[in-house]
């Protein structure tokens, strides 16, 4: 069951991190001053980027992590805390934040229910990828929202062959192919014209890039499937994890995808239904044509 509901235990006694992206930093101290207002015990403030936070949530020192910022911000607070299990508040600093629970007007009033236990908490699935040259581990990665394989500088589809548990599923023309959870349904694979897939399901949503007489719908697996993307062009082609640095891949590279067994633990004070009226609330908006 991906949503907890039971009363959690983060209290005055625990030590909570807050952390912020690049601009955000005074907000961030408003945050720890009122934490240590209601009698936190530690409060540890510093930019989301800085080695110190990532030291102490490794050393098993921080029992929760603020985070201020966007989207961008909370992948990074994941991808430092999934590994030491840490659950994660986010609060918008930004004009989109979809996978944020707080906004910058009103984190105030939910300081004392986080306190008081009085908030759930929410497991999202993660992604293994592993990205191999013949029989050689190159690089791997736990991801938050997908793996994308696509056309690198050249403005030319790229040939790739997807293969589900050892088995060929398609080949495919295209600008790219997305592996995505169900938390990255709502975003590149989205704008692909994926499905929109609940936060709380374990499954993998496989999405083609800009087909070219190529399978053009997207495809939904069950989860402990195991996804095997082989790039076989000659056209540069590039890997990308939640939109960190492109890899460039080599011909016969092939990128193996598979559910991870860490989750992401998000703190939730909305009810699990929030997610379609916060969805509704950004489709309507259209934030993306924001300023920021």
């Amino acid at each position: 069951m991906a949503i907890i509901d039971h009363m959690a235990n983060i209290s005055i006694h625990k030590s909570i991190a807050v952390a912020h992206k690049q601009g955000a930093d005074q907000e961030a101290h408003l945050v720890a001053a009122c934490l240590e207002d209601h009698g936190v015990r530690s409060v540890f403030t510093s930019s989301i980027a800085d080695e110190k936070l990532r030291q102490k949530i490794d050393a098993g020192q921080v029992d929760a992590l603020i985070i201020l910022g966007g989207d961008g911000s909370m992948l990074n607070a994941s991808h430092l805390c999934a590994r030491a299990g840490v659950p994660i508040l986010g609060i918008n600093m930004g004009s989109f934040g979809f996978l944020m629970e707080l906004q910058k007007n009103s984190w105030r009033e939910y300081i004392s229910r986080l306190l008081k236990g009085d908030y759930r908490l929410e497991e999202r699935m993660l992604l293994s990828a592993q990205l191999w040259h013949a029989q050689t581990l190159k690089q791997s990665w736990e991801v938050v929202n997908e793996v994308v394989v696509c056309r690198g500088q050249q403005v030319k589809p790229i040939r790739l062959h997807a293969s589900v548990n050892g088995y060929p599923m398609a080949s495919y023309v295209a600008d790219g192919l997305i592996v995505s959870t169900p938390t990255g349904s709502t975003a590149y694979a989205l704008a692909a014209g994926g499905a929109i897939m609940p936060p709380e399901l374990r499954s993998m949503l496989i999405v083609p890039v800009a087909p070219h007489l190529s399978l053009d719908r997207a495809i939904i697996l069950s989860e402990g499937s195991s996804v095997t993307i082989t790039a076989n062009t000659i056209h540069q082609a590039v890997l990308s994890a939640d939109g960190q640095e492109a890899v460039i891949l080599e011909n016969d590279d092939f990128v193996k995808v598979e559910t991870s067994q860490r989750n992401v633990i998000f703190i939730r004070f909305h009810d699990p239904g929030y997610f379609y009226r916060n969805l509704n609330r950004y489709i309507e908006q259209n934030p993306s044509t924001i300023s920021k």
